[in-house]
């Protein structure tokens, strides 16, 4: 038999078995269990403690589980793909000519290293003839067609009060360190972060070609700077606000905010009409017109070769890339760079990722997935109905509207309907650097052409091998890319409770993103309108505050907790969707025969171990303080242990008694859906 005919009979019969629902169909990863603890006690370390135990974390990674097991995985898939068309010649264009090259010229370390720093030296030396505040902002103009960070963003989105349309939006920017905090706060882990960027910001710019006292005069004029945009930006939890950063306005109202800088020359070299915009963070914008002129030009200078410099260093010669992973290594805690080739993966999939996510889709993604996945997204809808309609807080005029939202949620599953044409971008072997920037530029300005025109609900906002998944307030979609559609979140050959457990809650957490403290926000028809009556809304927000209480008080070290604003939204998600997902299992199951406990564990059971499988990460400490400082998930620990604890249906499951660590007193329980 050839392969072929191997290959299509293994389909078949994949697919018979996926319709038949085979007895076969696995349960949970018992190995992974840690037996020696009850799930009633601690259930992160009952669900997969024994696979951590047996699975310290790579020195290239800063978290790790099955999940970014399968992550990092789904990257070796990638690299036959390159591997197999970069060998080949193929017509100019094509998606194989493109990410072929492209990952070529990025793996080709001998030419980067003797080209040092001469890709970005023609730009270095146009920032060096500066000399005007024309020339300053025709250069921040420059940057944004490349896609480098300047000291603001640009570029186009929804509108949030018609989010049919896309409109500028113009928000803050220039910060180098992860936020705003770093600058400004006396605790030593700050102290110390800007101790080590001013440190590493000299030596980057010793590697550029300056003098040790030169270098460090740089760093020390760079950090000032962004300290003074930092001392004007939001904190995060005020950016969770939507109406915080809604400040609709006019050219005219955007050029008397900061009467110092040229928009219309700005607007005009980006090739943007003119329209309505928005403006995130107006008091920012106003702090960067005061700098335009009460900063020295020189000063301007030193911070945009900064931003070049820290932006390219990843595909410059040797010594930039080790410096840069050196101040990485300190924020996260990696200890070994990932291999050069896996760094290419990265870099093809995050600038060529509808090219490259086609490859993948064609060869690793099959029909059955898909299917399976639109009949879960179904019952998850189903029982989030049912669900708003058993509510007994909520008045019958705001389940009308939160049922109409329901409705319109628009679920995309695999990959894009219709793919991007690359087929004018020109990638060439002969320098990296020069192929990132056409690549960005090429994004850039397809996204600039969007602005003044209907939203093109077709885009996509993750690539198709992306393990991770998203909700759009504004498109009202929900989206699973075919990178997660596969163990430990989603498997073909796993049972129900296994399945909708691991991707269930995940279908659930991003359908409760539509109805979480941001997501509610928005209408039916992605607008930024409040829906709620007034009695209703003041219920919704006293049960958010149940959890953003739960979560204040999770540490990941003494002195250091989560801050339960900060990451409200995603534990509401958790759950949420965990209850959801819950529901929706037993939908799934109605007229099917029995699912049998497997290796002791009953189905329900399983259900919530394939969660906190799936959820269970090991985290290095730096990236626990990371994540805790801006980031809007909390630690994987509290993201099992903690929407679980509130849930009256897990406790049964496990049969665990008030007082036992995995439930919460009932007076401290919270329910938001």
């Amino acid at each position: 038999m050839t392969p072929l005919r191997s290959a299509i009979l293994l389909l078949v019969v994949s697919a018979v078995v996926f319709m038949q629902g085979s007895p076969q169909q696995h349960g949970i990863q018992v190995a992974d269990l840690n037996k020696d603890v009850s799930a009633c006690d601690d259930f992160y370390e009952f669900a997969n403690g024994g696979w951590r135990a047996k699975n310290p974390i790579p020195a290239s990674m800063s978290r790790w589980s099955r999940r970014w097991e399968a992550g990092e995985t789904t990257k070796d898939k990638l690299k036959e793909i390159l591997d197999e068309v970069s060998a080949k010649q193929h017509p100019k264009g094509s998606v194989e000519q493109l990410i072929g090259d492209f990952y070529s010229s990025c793996n080709d370390e001998a030419q980067a290293n003797k080209l040092n720093i001469k890709p970005i030296q023609p730009l270095l030396i146009d920032i060096d003839r500066i000399k005007t505040q024309e020339q300053l902002q025709a250069m921040f103009a420059r940057f944004r067609l490349y896609g480098l960070p300047s000291g603001f963003g640009f570029g186009g989105g929804s509108d949030t009060r018609d989010p049919n349309n896309v409109i500028a939006q113009v928000g803050a920017g220039g910060l180098g360190l992860p936020d705003r905090d770093y600058y400004l706060k006396p605790d030593d882990r700050f102290k110390q972060a800007r101790e080590k960027y001013t440190a590493h910001m000299a030596r980057m710019f010793q590697l550029a070609g300056y003098s040790e006292a030169e270098a460090k005069g740089f760093s020390d004029t760079v950090f000032k700077l962004e300290t003074k945009f930092a001392e004007n930006w939001l904190d995060r939890v005020a950016l969770r606000t939507p109406k915080n950063t809604d400040h609709k306005m006019e050219l005219a109202d955007l050029q008397k905010l900061m009467p110092d800088f040229n928009w219309t020359v700005y607007y005009k070299t980006l090739g943007v009409t003119p329209g309505t915009l928005n403006v995130s963070q107006p008091k920012f914008m106003e702090a960067f017109n005061h700098e335009l002129t009460a900063t020295p030009l020189d000063d301007w200078k030193l911070f945009l070769k900064w931003k070049l410099i820290n932006s390219s260093a990843d595909w410059l010669s040797s010594d930039f890339v080790d410096e840069d992973f050196a101040f990485s290594s300190f924020l996260t805690g990696a200890k070994e760079m990932k291999p050069r080739w896996k760094r290419c993966v990265e870099a093809t999939d995050g600038l060529l990722g509808e090219a490259l996510g086609k490859k993948y889709v064609e060869k690793y993604f099959p029909p059955e997935a898909k299917a399976r996945m639109q009949d879960m997204v179904k019952n998850l809808r189903k029982a989030m109905q049912e669900t708003i309609e058993g509510l007994d807080w909520m008045s019958p005029e705001t389940k009308k509207k939160a049922l109409e939202k329901l409705a319109t949620f628009n679920p995309k599953i695999g990959y894009p309907d219709k793919w991007t044409d690359y087929s004018k971008l020109t990638i060439t072997r002969d320098s990296f650097w020069k192929d990132v920037t056409t690549a960005s530029e090429f994004a850039v300005r397809d996204n600039l052409t969007r602005i003044g025109r209907p939203v093109d609900r077709g885009l996509w906002g993750m690539t198709p091998p992306t393990s991770d998944a998203y909700y759009s307030p504004l498109l009202n979609e929900i989206v699973f890319p075919a990178g997660i559609l596969q163990p430990p979140a989603f498997d073909v050959t796993a049972n129900d409770a296994v399945n909708y457990g691991a991707i269930g809650v995940v279908i659930g957490h991003e359908i409760s993103h539509g109805f979480d403290d941001q997501g509610a926000q928005f209408d039916a028809q992605g607008r930024l309108n409040n829906w709620w009556t007034d009695e209703d809304l003041k219920k919704f927000q006293a049960k958010t505050s149940c959890v953003a209480n739960q979560f204040d008080n999770y540490f990941i070290e003494p002195g250091i907790h989560h801050n339960g604003r900060l990451v409200l939204g995603e534990s509401i998600g958790d759950l949420a969707g965990a209850r959801i997902a819950y529901r929706a299992f037993q939908i799934s199951q109605q007229g099917k025969p029995q699912l049998p406990t497997i290796d002791g564990f009953t189905p329900n059971q399983q259900f919530f171990i394939a969660w906190g499988q799936f959820r269970g990460d090991a985290t290095r400490p730096e990236t626990a303080r990371l994540m805790i400082q801006n980031d809007p998930h909390p630690v994987a620990k509290y993201r099992v242990i903690g929407p679980v604890s509130n849930l009256t249906e897990f406790a049964e499951a496990f049969q665990c008694k008030v007082g036992q660590a995995m439930v919460r007193p009932p007076e401290q329980r919270c329910e938001v859906w």
